[in-house]
């Protein structure tokens, strides 16, 4: 009896130890999944992937791995590359992982651009040219064009919307139809409003000279500004030339979802808050087709 006493705590330690082993080592890598930008690169398949099925094109898995992996050298060279320069950056584990991975996801990207058509080449290029631009301080009195008040957050969305419609569009050699410039138009303001929920919660450690839309308009006010937004982005399904009502529905549930994270957005919310759950919006916009068409 004695034994099987002190047996108890023991074994009642050890589990707790695994269990605490275990959800350290799951943080880890949910933390290694969102700081290397994959989370990010599956909401850009997510969007590409909608544009094959929007216009009835074949899956196109040299587009669609160009976008993903090309996401993940993008946003991890614009993440970290000032960082380096400035030798602010302490070589983590994680860090020197997020290398290796941004490494492989150039060979990947670089290997899917030779898959491309020549124009899309181009066009790719020019947008290789807007990231270089929003990243290295090219001009040196202007700084980057991350750096310059109130113009970041048009250059992603642009980009944004260029690669995960323009990109398949013209790789498939369609034209730049009147429903192409619409779905254009819904992609950019998607992004400006996922966007602006980012700026809300990072209000507090964004420098003042960014002049983001929360530290001219308050948190309140582009929370309002946010929801506004909504009724174009919806609306602008019902002028597509081939609309369909199950889309205005899958529409209509995607920006209830959109306005309870603008509205429950503050300073306060945890990081994971926009780096997961807000940057899961285009792949769940992606589910709800696939479940409704």
């Amino acid at each position: 009896m004695q034994f099987l006493s002190n047996y108890e705590p023991k074994m009642l330690f050890i589990n707790r130890l695994i269990t605490f082993v275990r959800m350290r080592l799951l943080k880890t890598i949910f933390d290694f999944y969102l700081h290397g930008s994959i989370h990010v690169a599956l909401a850009v398949y997510a969007l590409v992937q909608m544009t094959f099925h929007f216009f009835h094109l074949q899956n196109d898995n040299p587009m669609a791995f160009f976008a993903f992996f090309g996401t993940i050298v993008g946003y991890n060279f614009v993440k970290y590359d000032e960082l380096v320069r400035a030798k602010k950056l302490k070589m983590t584990i994680e860090r020197k992982l997020i290398v290796v991975l941004s490494f492989i996801s150039f060979l990947a990207t670089t290997y899917c651009f030779f898959q491309l058509e020549r124009q899309t080449q181009f066009v790719a290029v020019a947008f290789l040219g807007l990231t270089v631009l929003y990243t290295l301080p090219i001009f040196p009195k202007l700084g980057n064009a991350r750096n310059w008040a109130g113009i970041k957050i048009y250059i992603v969305a642009f980009c944004w919307a260029g690669i995960t419609l323009f990109l398949p569009i013209i790789n498939a050699d369609l034209a730049l139809s009147h429903d192409v410039w619409l779905k254009f138009c819904q992609r950019f303001l998607l992004v400006i409003i996922l966007i602006l929920i980012f700026e809300i919660i990072d209000l507090k450690h964004d420098d003042a000279s960014l002049q983001t839309v929360p530290q001219r308009l308050g948190e309140k006010k582009t929370k309002l500004l946010n929801l506004f937004l909504l009724i174009p982005f919806y609306c602008l399904e019902f002028l597509k030339s081939d609309f369909q009502i199950v889309q205005l529905w899958v529409n209509l549930v995607l920006i209830v979802v959109i306005a309870l994270f603008t509205l429950f957005a503050s300073p306060k919310r945890s990081k994971y808050y926009t780096l997961f759950w807000v940057e899961s919006i285009p792949f769940f916009w992606w589910v709800l087709v696939l479940l409704f068409s």
